[in-house]
């Protein structure tokens, strides 16, 4: 059985070039699981790899909507999993190949949700919170509820954090104390790069000084000019919003540079913490014989 490819890991440990290497030397095609990339012209804060970069290597999911849209996990599984399916019916190995972890999970995983029967009434009620207060005041109204599953699901996964409530507001019980596991979709191999935590931060903050270089201020006023509001999702992104509220402080952009490596830091933690319990987790040294390790595990 064919098997999908997952690159993950923190930010700026080289997912995309293993990416690229990979997709050559096991036929494959890269599926993008960040939520940054599916956003047209935010390209620089995003690390988004240009046309060169991709070496004929095609890529999904970049550049898919407009900046002043919202996406969800559920649009992106909506949008990446016929992906996935079609390559694998072709012969080629999908390597989704990104950090946002619940972009990854949408896409190896199905979730059962036991026997309790949909509600419309009460799923219009909360559909009509996320449409007046945010997505934010909604999965605040799950932690109070049932705080396992809201560590669980991201606050973007609408369709996922109104069925958990669902199921509360119709059992009085929470769906984390419901025994609904997971489904695999695919046989899968994850595979991500296992720098020293020192090593990975120097590799962050380097990452930082050269978005500056290339241009990411330009690239923040650009997007204003087109009307992007600071209230946008893609907004909210690391190295966005920092940028946004630092002007409006008065700091300095020494002062904005590292406020974003040190927020860009903490969310590699938290990137680290979410894929150690990631299944089929293959750790490589950056020293190892990266491609030989990864084809040995591919063919098991």
């Amino acid at each position: 059985m064919a098997k999908v490819l997952v690159i993950c890991g923190a930010t700026a440990s080289g997912k995309t070039s293993l990416s690229i290497a990979c997709a050559k030397r096991f036929n494959g095609e890269i599926v993008s699981a960040d939520s940054m990339l599916v956003y047209r012209g935010l390209d620089i804060g995003t690390a988004k790899p240009d046309i060169d970069e991709r070496q004929g290597i095609p890529h999904h999911l970049i550049d898919v909507v407009s900046p002043q849209e919202n996406f969800s996990v559920s649009d992106y599984e909506a949008m990446a999993l016929p992906i996935v399916e079609s390559l694998l019916e072709q012969g080629k190995t999908p390597i989704i190949c990104g950090g946002t972890g619940f972009y990854i999970n949408a896409i190896l995983y199905k979730n059962q949700y036991g026997n309790v029967g949909a509600n419309e009434e009460i799923r219009a009620e909360y559909e009509r919170i996320v449409q007046e207060y945010g997505l934010e005041h909604l999965h605040g109204i799950l932690r109070e509820k049932d705080p396992e599953s809201a560590e669980k699901l991201h606050p973007n996964d609408v369709k996922r954090v109104i069925r958990a409530l669902e199921i509360y507001d119709v059992t009085g019980k929470a769906k984390s104390l419901q025994q609904d596991q997971p489904i695999p979709r695919f046989d899968f191999l994850a595979v991500s790069m296992d720098y020293p935590r020192e090593t990975l931060y120097d590799r962050i903050n380097l990452r930082v000084e050269q978005m500056f270089a290339n241009g990411l201020e330009n690239e923040v006023r650009s997007l204003q000019s087109a009307g992007v509001p600071k209230s946008a999702q893609c907004m909210q992104g690391i190295g966005y919003k920092e940028l946004l509220d630092g002007w409006e402080q008065g700091l300095s952009q020494e002062e904005i540079k590292e406020w974003i490596k040190k927020n860009t830091r903490n969310y590699a933690k938290r990137q680290l913490t979410f894929f150690k319990r990631m299944e089929n987790h293959l750790r490589l040294s950056p020293q190892a014989t990266v491609l030989d390790e990864i084809a040995k595990h591919l063919e098991n």
